[in-house]
């Protein structure tokens, strides 16, 4: 029998469209939930969304969203629950890089980075709480990076907003507990995406000699953390960041 069960659950996931959001949402699927997905291209997450029914006979709606920008992200939440009548689970995995040293960052791919992946947090979160709230229930995932807790030459931006990402998790549980609504993080290390797939043979080694399990995480390794986090078996867990990186900060 599986310890996982999401019948009745409604979750929201944003950048749901491919990678580790498509994984997420296709986990929480296959275990019973209804899922309300979105992405910047409608064309793409409509795509996802039937191929996750599809798979899975569960209801998946999509929704083109900029989660960055306040009111598209307050509509996000306001139509989904007009399609489900409920939010119980809010996965926020929607993120974005404008990878470059600080001495040639420009201030527009430190803003890009900042409000895509920090405020668009910040902005779906707000609006989705409110009816957790009233509810007396919610699981929230945020999904952040060990670049958040280590740092990475390169990625000030990206490190900035997961690093920040970890901060507001640990208020926000704070700040929620009593309602019973649970925050938490994953914090994937190296995962295998297209990202990662076009790395030089030489630069892919040394990753992976770097990781003692010798291998890149699956997206469904990211997901499989997050079902974890939004299952009844971490009920008593609100605030903790999990690093699922193969065993590369130790």
């Amino acid at each position: 029998m599986n310890p996982i069960n999401f019948e009745n659950k409604v979750a929201l996931v944003t950048g749901a469209s491919r990678g580790i959001g498509k994984a997420i949402a296709t986990t929480l699927a296959t275990y019973g939930a209804q899922v309300a997905i979105c992405a910047t291209n409608l064309d793409t997450a409509r795509e996802t969304a039937a191929q996750i029914e599809n798979e899975t006979q569960r209801k998946v709606v999509p929704f083109q969203t900029n989660v960055a920008d306040f009111n598209q992200a307050q509509d996000l939440v306001k139509n989904t629950i007009e399609q489900f009548g409920k939010i119980d689970f809010l996965v926020n995995n929607a993120g974005i890089t404008r990878d470059g040293l600080i001495l040639k960052m420009t201030e527009e791919a430190w803003d890009q980075v900042i409000n895509v992946n920090l405020k668009g947090v910040f902005n779906v979160t707000k609006a989705t709480i409110q009816h957790m709230m009233k509810a007396r229930y919610g699981r929230i995932v945020t999904i952040s990076s060990i670049v958040g807790i280590h740092g990475n030459a390169g990625q000030t931006n990206y490190a900035a907003a997961k690093a920040g990402i970890i901060g507001f998790t640990k208020s926000l549980a704070k700040e929620l507990a009593s309602r019973n609504i649970n925050a938490n993080v994953v914090a994937p290390g190296y995962v295998d995406t297209d990202m990662t797939a076009v790395l030089k043979e030489e630069a892919r080694n040394a990753m992976l000699n770097a990781i003692p399990l010798k291998r890149t995480a699956t997206p469904q390794d990211i997901a499989n953390a997050t079902a974890f986090f939004l299952s009844p078996m971490a009920d008593y867990i609100t605030g903790q960041t999990l690093e699922v990186d193969g065993g590369l900060s130790l």
